[in-house]
């Protein structure tokens, strides 16, 4: 009995590990693009610097060689641009910046992942959204919700 409880208690965590892994991956992919795009809006970048850079922003956990290929599609969908700068250190460089129409998309990214945050936000201190003053309103007066 109890070795049946030990799997069922081992199974249930490894299938927690595994959603919370799955949506990480998935939240990092979303908000993978809006990282680069705010960064090339801000200045161009030399592409090995925005690399190491993207590498190291806390709970993005992005793998190097997975950025290459992500520029590659910005660029090829209009939001980046690129240019090859010759080096004295070696090969020549080439280097990232966002075009109008890739400033103009990582603004309204962030725009919409603010009012996201702030959503999630409200969820947790329970701001009615669905109110004519939604902005303004929290329920702890509301009818059912407990007061303490």
């Amino acid at each position: 009995m109890h070795d049946t409880w030990w799997r069922m208690a081992n199974s249930q965590e490894a299938l927690m590990k595994e959603l919370f892994e799955n949506w990480t991956v998935q939240m990092r992919k979303g908000v993978l693009d809006l990282c680069i795009l705010k960064a090339l809006s801000a200045a161009e970048w030399y592409g090995y610097a925005l690399v190491k850079a993207l590498v190291a922003v806390p709970g993005v956990g992005v793998a190097e060689g997975s950025i290459y290929p992500l520029l590659a599609r910005l660029r090829r969908q209009g939001l980046v641009t690129t240019r090859l700068e010759e080096s004295r250190e070696g090969p020549a460089r080439k280097y990232y910046a966002a075009t109008a129409e890739g400033r103009a998309l990582a603004r309204e990214m962030e725009l919409y992942f603010v009012e996201m945050q702030r959503g999630f936000e409200g969820l947790q201190t329970r701001v009615d959204f669905t109110g004519p003053s939604a902005e303004t309103q929290v329920s702890g007066g509301k009818p059912g919700s407990e007061q303490g």
